[in-house]
């Protein structure tokens, strides 16, 4: 095989082992001071996805221009691929999401719940991630975590 028939062969090859969520930059929304917050942006980085912090003093202010309901928040909000991500989703589920493409606004785990991706306490609590579509004002189980 040629040099340049091989460079061609794994050039392909990368561009189709590549995900498409790891050219993606996940814009997150959080207050400096919040620990759990700066642990979840950690594990999403360690899974691969390229995170953009900002620090607000007002985390809620976004959450609310961004239509997010009251019953779905958490502690830090995030925006991928105009996707909202609310609180300690695990990357997978975000990857996930990025990956079907599905038609709905986000996913989210209200509260912070033990045990969650940078809620790691030492106590295990059982959650879900919901899919939200806020056009249509619909809630779904997207996954079960901890059962």
């Amino acid at each position: 095989m040629s040099m340049k028939k091989w460079m061609l062969s794994l050039a392909t090859a990368l561009l189709v082992a590549t995900p498409t969520w790891a050219e993606s930059v996940m814009q997150v929304y959080k207050s400096a001071s919040c620990g759990c917050c700066a642990a979840w942006v950690e594990e999403m980085e360690a899974a691969g996805l390229r995170v953009e912090v900002h620090n607000l003093t007002n985390v809620n202010g976004k959450k609310q221009e961004l239509g997010l309901p009251y019953q779905l928040a958490s502690c830090h909000t995030a925006v991928i691929d105009g996707y909202i991500i609310e609180g300690h989703v695990p990357a997978n589920e975000i990857q996930r999401l990025l990956r079907e493409a599905p038609s709905i606004s986000g996913l989210s785990v209200p509260g912070m719940p033990h045990g969650s991706p940078g809620m790691e306490t030492g106590r295990v609590d059982a959650y879900e991630v919901v899919s939200f579509d806020l056009d249509n004002q619909q809630l779904d189980v997207w996954s079960r975590h901890n059962q």
